[in-house]
């Protein structure tokens, strides 16, 4: 198994536990969801449906540029929340320093899903 396989399935593992998560967890990601955004509920779940079906698409050898390139537009389209976190803090107590970290993982996730697109 080549360096590269291993970081594509690592993400995709990644991205269908994060989605999960949207399922497992709702109630911490319906609380980081802006509220200028509608449909907080629904948002939360067809992130997660997303995130659970581009892990698995990030597997298939033919539709891994679209799953990639799908991976860093939904992390683009969630952006918004963790800036909102990032804002309001008190919504899940941690130190500023986490929560900014959490800021720059966003790019970083990106970069990773961009290897992934050829």
């Amino acid at each position: 198994m080549t360096i590269r396989t291993i970081s594509q399935v690592l993400l995709a593992i990644l991205m269908i536990f994060a989605g999960t998560m949207h399922f497992a967890k709702a109630d911490f990601f319906l609380k980081i969801v802006p509220p200028y955004l509608p449909y907080h509920r629904a948002l939360v779940y067809v992130s997660g449906v997303c995130e659970i079906a581009l892990g698995v698409l990030l597997l298939i050898p033919q539709f891994r540029p679209f799953a990639a390139w799908g991976i860093i537009a939904l992390l683009i389209a969630v952006f918004p929340a963790n800036i909102y976190l990032y804002q309001n803090r008190h919504l899940v107590p941690a130190s500023p320093v986490i929560h900014f970290v959490r800021l720059l993982l966003q790019g970083v996730l990106i970069y990773w899903a961009y290897r992934h697109t050829t």
